[in-house]
């Protein structure tokens, strides 16, 4: 009742405050009462650290004042915590002012501008002033251009500063990507939206949680123009709108998905609602499509409400949830999605189960929860994605011609801009001037990108400390990311405030390093010394199970503030003494830091630990797993896990991520175990055994065919501590469908002969298959190979794609003469392949005995998947390729 009581008298003032002029931001009198009590709720649930002042301006408007309440009540914990009102209210009156200003703003509905105009945030970037300095320079340059041509243009513009690159999992804010000139597509795409968003284009950010057909997962934009919404590759500008490589990939999709900002009533189907956003299912707008019923039932037959029900596809040897939803009154949820196979998994408590469901072909399933924990069994499961279905817009010669123009001048643009970052020659010298280790600072000043002065800045004013080595270490332990953003104030807090105890090599990693997880980089070492009275810090020196005690009487959490995970500032949650688990996890890793506590999050398991050096008398202290819950924080019982395997004729070592994972149970579903993607195989994590906590485990495995289809494998097991587990590795085969049997880079870069300027494979082949040879020209096995491949010229030539022949260099080239071998299809195009690169990467990858024994052929995708290699001299090599074009 008290509760209910303080409620309405948060909301007394709210209404009497919104109710008083007809100027509204939010027109819809039914919704502007629902966002009232939603931020009425929003205030009770944060009481402390004063996060609401700016409702205290006087100067607000009322449509100011709506426009402020409607982010604040639906924005994640971290974005009111750390970030001030004045800056959401200077994005309020520039998306106002762009509104005004172009052509276009008057036009847009109340709805779409509140949801895809106004909001700042796009995924779990870091926030920025974007929207200001992309309006400054987009204005004039879209302003008298038609809605649809301007979302063209600013794509182009986005082109002009940034292009594709892989880099790790946290999301760069836009402005940090233009400074680095290049980003992945979550990052390109979080950009792109915010320069459309920043002159009033309503736009958001559509996500393939995971491809069906193949691993991977993809990020684009869909902008609204004139009632309609449209979607692009971002940073990848074509002529026309409903137009990107993927395409035809995303026809083979199963789920495709975009978060709106607050609570959102759209004609599109809702698949989740959370306190902060509404996530919605676009796949009509790529992929034909079908609905499935789910009705979940107990082992007695009876309908389970408020069941969870996970919609899982296979990618990355895991089945990954694409999308959650929990059944109704009578144990029923629904999906729409592509034409392909997906695991549906129900589970409430600890009871759980699980099935196929095939869309297109089956409309219902009924799924019985009758498997508990500590059942062993194992099955195999035939996962069949969606088929293939491209509807391609028409795109004359004169507009591809004039696009391909503009990409290379932008491209010319922004090689400009990069030529300006610090050179090798710079760095050395930089590094030489202040007794530096050349190579170490070059290593970090070229890898910082644009943010390469500030490193500078910071190293020159380390050194005159007498503390460049400790500045140097500081730079090695955080990510190529985070030295392309990082900023002053957060190099000077670690590298001054790092309490330098006596804890051996873990100082460096587990107290010196500003990084936990994936949050923002924040200066929080010299705020928490000051915070912490100097007693109690020095009590969790001695006992750090007391800081575990004080962060759990002390934070409140609340996981529904914060529905993304979006990690709070450590600094935010002390403010605030609210925040979700993973935030709160963050928190006391940084805290336990900043007091001089050797604290981190295992990157395997997601578990904190810390090293306790005060109550134990071994020289490298003693490791302890954080347990909130716990009474005493203690090390998690734990024996050996072995898996044997059978090799088969493809593949002698499974890759983990490539071929198999391991999961853990916990509430009701399995968590995967994150080892490291570059290194862990079979050989070196279960052939000889590794060590893992006990539970209940899930061994899953895949292989992957060339149309896409998976041959998976679940296996259950149990880790009982004193009693070593041994299970099976099975990687399933097939005799009669291409399998794909190695990995390759198709970003690899080689040198056309017909150009001094390098290029990706990618840029030669586009999308799709396409076969790499590497030749010894004048020899016989060489000379074979190629004649085989005239020989079926013209069956290559109906296939379409493309054929990079490559040289090992120049005098090579010029050996070779095309008039030998008439036939060879037009596709086919000639390189060097520099250094010997390629051919390195195609030895090692596909374990080929040596690199001496020419030619080499593989037939790959831009997935970077190998279906066909072949290595000397081998008869019948085109009908072998053509047998395996036929099969994809």
């Amino acid at each position: 009742m008290k509760t209910l009581v303080r409620f309405f008298l948060y909301l007394l003032p709210v209404l009497v405050t919104f109710s008083c002029s007809d100027t509204h931001f939010l027109k819809d009198e039914a919704y502007r009462e629902q966002v009232q009590a939603d931020f009425a709720m929003k205030k009770l649930q944060l009481p402390f650290g004063d996060l609401f002042t700016v409702f205290n301006d006087s100067t607000l408007t009322v449509s100011e004042q709506e426009a402020l309440m409607f982010l604040y009540a639906y924005m994640p914990l971290g974005d009111i915590t750390d970030y001030s009102g004045g800056y959401y209210l200077e994005n309020i009156r520039l998306s106002e002012k762009a509104r005004q200003e172009m052509p276009w703003g008057k036009k847009i509905p109340e709805d779409v501008f509140r949801h895809f105009v106004l909001p700042v945030r796009v995924n779990n970037e870091n926030l920025d002033d974007s929207r200001r300095v992309f309006y400054d320079e987009l204005k004039a340059r879209v302003g008298h251009l038609s809605m649809q041509e301007a979302v063209l243009e600013v794509n182009h513009w986005c082109h002009e500063k940034v292009v594709y690159r892989p880099s790790d999992a946290r999301t760069s804010s836009p402005l940090a990507s233009v400074k680095t000139a290049y980003g992945r597509c979550g990052e390109e795409s979080t950009f792109t939206v915010a320069a459309l968003r920043a002159v009033g284009i309503p736009a958001r950010q559509v996500y393939t949680p995971r491809w069906a057909h193949t691993d991977d997962n993809h990020a684009w934009v869909e902008a609204w123009a004139d009632g309609k919404w449209y979607f692009f590759g971002a940073c990848e500008p074509e002529p026309v709108l409903n137009l990107g490589w993927f395409n035809a990939p995303a026809s083979r999709g199963m789920l495709m998905h975009t978060k709106v900002f607050g609570r959102y009533k759209g004609a599109e189907e809702i698949m989740y609602e959370t306190p902060n956003y509404t996530e919605i299912n676009v796949i009509e707008n790529y992929a034909p499509t079908a609905k499935a019923v789910v009705t979940v039932a107990d082992a007695g037959g009876n309908p389970v409400k408020n069941a969870k029900v996970e919609f899982k596809v296979y990618n990355y040897a895991e089945f990954y949830s694409v999308a959650t939803k929990y059944t109704d009154d009578s144990g029923q949820a629904s999906l729409t999605a592509g034409k392909g196979d997906m695991l549906v998994w129900a589970s409430k408590g600890d009871t759980f189960g699980f099935s196929k469901l095939s869309f297109g072909k089956e409309t219902e399933l009924t799924l019985a929860m009758d498997k508990k924990p500590g059942d062993t069994y194992s099955l195999d499961l035939d996962i069949v994605p969606p088929a293939e279905s491209t509807d391609l817009p028409v795109v004359t010669p004169k507009q591809r011609a004039e696009n391909d123009r503009r990409m290379a001048q932008e491209d010319s643009i922004r090689n400009a801009y990069t030529s300006t970052f610090i050179t090798t020659e710079q760095a050395v010298a930089f590094a030489k001037e202040h007794d530096m280790d050349a190579e170490r600072v070059t290593r970090l000043l070229i890898a910082s990108r644009g943010n390469y002065q500030t490193l500078m800045d910071f190293l020159a004013s380390a050194a005159k400390e007498g503390k460049a080595e400790l500045a140097l270490r500081l730079l090695d332990v955080v990510s190529d990311k985070d030295l392309r953003d990082i900023t002053p104030d957060v190099l000077d807090d670690h590298l001054h405030y790092s309490v330098a105890g006596y804890c051996g090599d873990y100082y460096y990693s587990a107290i010196l390093n500003p990084r936990v997880a994936n949050e923002m980089l924040t200066p929080y070492k010299q705020f928490f010394q000051k915070a912490v009275p100097a007693a109690d810090a020095e009590s969790y020196r001695k006992n750090p199970q007391l800081l575990v005690a004080w962060c759990k009487k002390n934070v409140a959490i609340n996981n529904e503030l914060n529905s993304q995970r979006i990690p709070m500032s450590p600094v935010g949650v002390w403010k605030a003494s609210t925040a979700d688990e993973k935030s709160r996890d963050i928190f006391f890793v940084a805290i336990a830091r900043a007091l001089g506590i050797p604290a981190w999050i295992d990157e395997v398991t997601g578990k904190i630990q810390y090293v306790d050096f005060a109550n134990n008398r071994l020289k490298n202290g003693e490791t302890f797993d954080v347990d909130f819950e716990a009474a005493e924080q203690t090390l998690s019982p734990s024996d050996i896990v072995r898996a044997t395997y059978r090799p088969n004729r493809f593949l002698d070592n499974p890759k983990y991520y490539s071929h198999f994972t391991l999961s853990r149970f916990k509430d009701g579903t399995f968590h995967l175990l994150n080892y490291d993607e570059e290194t862990t195989t079979w050989a070196n994590l279960l052939k000889d055994g590794t060590r893992l906590d006990t539970g209940y485990y899930m061994l899953t495995s895949g292989t992957r065919l060339a149309n896409g289809s998976v041959l998976a494998s679940l296996s259950f097991f149990n880790v009982e501590e004193d009693k070593p587990t041994v299970t099976n590795l099975l990687m399933r085969e097939s005799l009669e469908q291409v399998q794909v049997i190695g990995n390759f880079n198709s970003e690899s870069v080689y040198r056309p002969v017909d150009s001094n300027d390098n290029q990706t494979l990618l840029q030669t082949c586009g999308r799709g298959y396409f076969v790499v040879g590497i030749l010894r020209a004048g020899q016989e096995p060489t000379n074979h190979a190629l004649k085989d491949i005239a020989a079926l010229g013209s069956d290559f030539e109906k296939w379409g794609r493309k054929m990079v022949l490559l040289f090992p260099n120049e005098e090579q080239y010029k050996k070779y003469h095309s008039a030998e071998f008439p036939g060879l299809p037009s596709t086919v195009a000639y390189g060097i392949d520099i250094d010997g690169n390629i051919l390195k990467q195609i030895v090692e990858s596909m374990k080929l005995p040596t690199a001496e024994t020419l030619p080499i052929f593989i037939i790959a995708d831009t997935f970077n998947r190998v279906v066909y290699v072949s290595q000397g001299y081998t008869i019948g090599l085109g009908e072998q390729m053509m047998k395996i074009v036929r099969g994809i």
